[in-house]
């Protein structure tokens, strides 16, 4: 699965590295420039980035399963042990 992005955010990165360039390199950065960055990033990068995140979801999500019987487990069966009778 290709790493896109929508229009607007893909603007601000191509901002964003360009101020980058020129901030921190002192060198202009034009937008074809950045942009060509920037779609090598995501093609080359971007896919590592992308299955890193889906890792930490999924042991995110692989904990809070394994903690659903714990909050939502009702105990059976337990109406005369709550009184204090046996069955």
């Amino acid at each position: 699965m290709p790493v896109t992005l929508k229009k607007d955010t893909r603007d601000e990165a191509i901002q964003s590295l360009q101020q980058f360039f020129e901030h921190e390199r002192e060198e202009r950065l034009g937008n074809l420039g950045a942009a060509a960055l920037l779609d090598f990033f995501l093609e080359e990068i971007g896919p590592s980035v992308y299955n890193q995140a889906v890792k930490d979801v999924q042991e995110r999500l692989q904990v809070r399963l394994m903690e659903l019987d714990l909050e939502v487990h009702e105990e059976e069966f337990s109406y005369w042990p709550r009184r204090g009778l046996r069955r």
